[in-house]
């Protein structure tokens, strides 16, 4: 591993060949916040599949791409003299300091759950007149539903043991499947929402991110798929033509073979 001294260096060497690229590069030049924003997601997104995939040179390169993205914002910012990446590391430095008072200051906590208490406590204070204003409107539902309950549970808003909040999905299925009967489409949808809620609740009390769970079934879905679509092709079988029965034949060969 570098030293810290190699770290600051290699930080600094980013930083001027910023600086160089907003200088000369006409790409670079032409950039704005608006214009880096949707790269930025795609940049994030990039990281949490290497994430996934546990593929650590690709998580490291990825991890690039996004320090570079940070100091891209930072040296705009500075062009308009509203802040710069000292600015930015300052602030954040300063902002965990105050946010974690029981390591620079004399507060006793048990637990990380503690933490999670006092952090939100303590982001109140600072002037939020909601726990939930951290939540930006713009994450996929499924993201959003998990960061409100943990937001929620960080002042006490939570159940207390798992099979309560078990006991609360089969009862948001049991009012999914009523209103299937009716074949009422707007209530359906709402008590499918309450379903989903209501696992992504109980994901979180088995310390289950339900995010990483779906996307990891989407990967293990989409290989098994593909296997099937390429062993088709072998026989030089249409899967439009084959049926069901003939396509689960290589459905289950997929299952045991990427289980190896």
């Amino acid at each position: 591993m570098n030293s810290r001294e190699n770290q600051l260096k290699a930080f600094d060497r980013l930083l001027t060949i910023m600086d160089e690229l907003r200088e000369q590069c006409p790409w670079d030049k032409k950039q704005t916040m608006e214009s880096l924003r949707h790269l930025t997601i795609e940049e994030t997104y990039e990281l949490g599949d290497a994430i996934l995939d546990n593929d650590l040179n690709e998580v490291k390169k990825e991890l690039g791409d996004l320090m570079l993205h940070l100091v891209f914002y930072s040296k705009i910012g500075s062009e308009t003299k509203a802040f710069d990446i000292a600015d930015v590391c300052n602030g954040i430095c300063d902002k965990l300091i105050h946010r974690h008072p029981h390591i620079y200051g004399d507060v006793k906590v048990k637990d990380e759950k503690e933490v999670a208490r006092n952090w939100e406590q303590l982001k109140l204070k600072e002037g939020k007149t909601s726990v939930l204003e951290g939540v930006p409107n713009s994450l996929p539902a499924l993201v959003k539903a998990n960061r409100i309950q943990d937001k929620v549970a960080g002042v006490g808003f939570d159940w207390e043991h798992p099979d309560q909040v078990w006991e609360k999905v089969q009862e948001e299925i049991e009012e999914f499947k009523t209103e299937i009967v009716k074949r009422d489409k707007k209530a359906m949808e709402n008590e499918f929402g309450d379903v989903l809620f209501s696992l992504v609740n109980y994901a979180r009390f088995l310390d289950i991110n339900p995010e990483n769970a779906l996307e990891r079934t989407n990967k293990k879905f989409s290989k098994r798929f593909k296997y099937l679509e390429n062993r088709a092709k072998e026989v030089n079988k249409d899967l439009k033509n084959m049926t069901l029965d003939e396509m689960d034949v290589y459905w289950e060969e997929a299952k045991e073979m990427l289980k190896s």
